[in-house]
């Protein structure tokens, strides 16, 4: 697909009005694609963690927090 423009030069709410376009537009697919079987597995092996006590639970903003300090 050649049809492309430079993001860049987007506002931030143009961006935001982009990006919510696209969610839509994916959204209403939903039915039409399956989940992998490993993410099934994946959240079995979480649920199992969980239950044992070798998972914790972050609230969202300490882990917004702890992800920038590790990739920053």
């Amino acid at each position: 697909m050649q049809n492309t423009f430079e993001i860049r030069h987007l506002s931030r709410e143009e961006k935001l009005r982009v990006m919510e376009a696209i969610w839509e537009d994916l959204s209403k697919e939903g039915e039409e694609v399956e989940s992998p079987n490993w993410h099934q597995d994946a959240l079995q092996e979480t649920e199992r963690r969980l239950k044992s006590g070798e998972e914790k639970t972050v609230d969202w903003p300490a882990a917004k927090k702890e992800l920038r300090e590790r990739f920053e």
